[in-house]
């Protein structure tokens, strides 16, 4: 089976995960699976909490990336993979894994999935969705909190620290490898419709 390799990436809050979600709803989900950079984090157990929540989670090492390579080069060579599970409240990864069965497509979505040279090698279509900064911050805000059990001053400290210096070092400048832009995010209804059907049409001619 020849899969199809597409990255979305893009800051933190710029609505990657809406992008992914609509290419999945038209795609179909019985013909994706689904890869998110998040699982990668290296497990923080051997640091103490102050150490956990101060660590810089925005820098491309702060990705265990040969695994990520190790397992996207399994799904495409048509096997499964087993897929980390990170727990974001403790910053450790857990021992439990979800398996992953290959599919046509495969979708990685992530901050730094085009800054890390041997990922973006492995994508077919590479994607960056482009949002202003107010915006992806008070995205981040409410998921933070909503999902990760945060506070207002930790996320804002965090922010300040981190996610703002390391957009502009890494995940702003790696959208020159993007072979599509999309302003907006999942709101550009005319972008999403041209790159899913040009998605379509790869998948077809790949059949």
């Amino acid at each position: 089976m020849k899969t199809l390799c597409i990255g979305v990436a893009g800051g933190t809050g710029s609505g990657k995960t809406t992008v992914a979600n609509e290419i999945v709803r038209r795609v179909g989900r019985d013909r994706i699976v689904i890869v998110n950079q998040d699982r990668y984090y290296h497990d923080l157990a051997h640091l103490d909490g102050h150490h956990r929540s101060h660590h810089n989670f925005d820098h491309p090492d702060a990705i265990e990336e040969e695994l990520l390579e190790k397992h996207l080069a399994l799904l495409k060579a048509g096997e499964s993979a087993p897929l980390p599970v990170y727990d974001f409240a403790r910053h450790v990864r857990v021992a439990a894994t979800e398996w992953a069965d290959p599919q046509p497509v495969i979708l990685v979505e992530g901050i730094l999935i085009l800054a890390i040279p041997p990922i973006r090698e492995l994508l077919d279509v590479k994607i960056f969705v482009d949002t202003d900064a107010d915006l992806r911050f008070i995205r981040r805000l409410r998921r933070d909190m909503a999902e990760r059990g945060r506070t207002v001053d930790s996320v804002v400290d965090q922010y300040l620290a981190t996610v703002r210096p390391m957009h502009l070092e890494f995940v702003e400048s790696s959208k020159r490898w993007a072979d599509v832009i999309i302003p907006e995010g999942g709101f550009n209804t005319v972008a999403l419709d041209l790159v899913i059907s040009r998605i379509l049409q790869m998948l077809q001619s790949a059949e």
